[in-house]
């Protein structure tokens, strides 16, 4: 009973992940820049994405720009869009299969097969976490390098936005989760069949197949 509610908890943890890595791979707002300038009434948001630029104005404007070249993107753009990408795949695969894995389902066959579809689920969404820890990181560690570095001026220098937050915590979710199904499998399904005993059936010592006095 205690191990079909990890895995309940896990499969909600492992629903939020993946919704979570959805979220942050589409939103443009992984790095923010204001300019408030000379007036506050003037002050321009800038949103910059993995896969579009856009600035918001104070007055209520909103424009979007996609980011069509792949080439001029930075190195820390382009990692993050392939391991975005995977992230999401490996997550979407991963609850998938352990929802067949779970034992309060009855999709998913015997106790065995069920056993390594929680097993299989699990490493999906584990590297699922993996793979969105990876550019949240280093996106994160760019944007400070560039804050910190004094050669670069005010009007280039950027924060982490709320996509980062929101993938780093879905990645979170993706390991634990992830970990919760590896763990929580079904232990007996793993062992081997116990070997039956064949007993064989001793008969009387007196006793024989044909009584001999019948014919005496």
């Amino acid at each position: 009973m205690a191990s079909m509610c990890l895995q309940l908890l896990a499969f909600v943890l492992a629903f939020c992940g993946v919704s979570g890595v959805l979220a942050a791979t589409l939103l443009p707002n992984w790095m923010v820049t204001m300019d408030t300038g000379s007036n506050v009434i003037m002050a321009i948001v800038q949103l910059q994405g993995l896969w579009m630029d856009c600035t918001c104005y104070s007055t209520g404007m909103f424009s979007c720009t996609l980011k069509f070249s792949v080439l001029m993107l930075p190195t820390h753009v382009q990692a993050a869009r392939a391991t975005m990408i995977l992230a999401c795949v490996l997550a979407v695969s991963g609850i998938c299969t352990s929802t067949a894995g779970m034992q309060c389902i009855r999709l998913g066959g015997d106790r065995e097969s069920k056993s390594h579809a929680s097993l299989a689920g699990g490493l999906c969404l584990m590297s699922a976490g993996i793979s969105g820890l990876i550019p949240t990181v280093w996106y994160t560690k760019e944007i400070v390098a560039n804050f910190l570095d004094l050669t670069v001026p005010e009007s280039n220098k950027h924060e982490p936005g709320g996509a980062v937050y929101i993938g780093f915590i879905a990645a979170l979710l993706l390991l634990i989760s992830g970990t919760i199904f590896c763990l929580k499998r079904d232990p007996e399904a793993w062992l081997p069949p116990p070997k039956q005993q064949h007993t064989p059936t001793a008969k009387p010592e007196g006793s024989s197949a044909y009584n001999l006095k019948d014919y005496v």
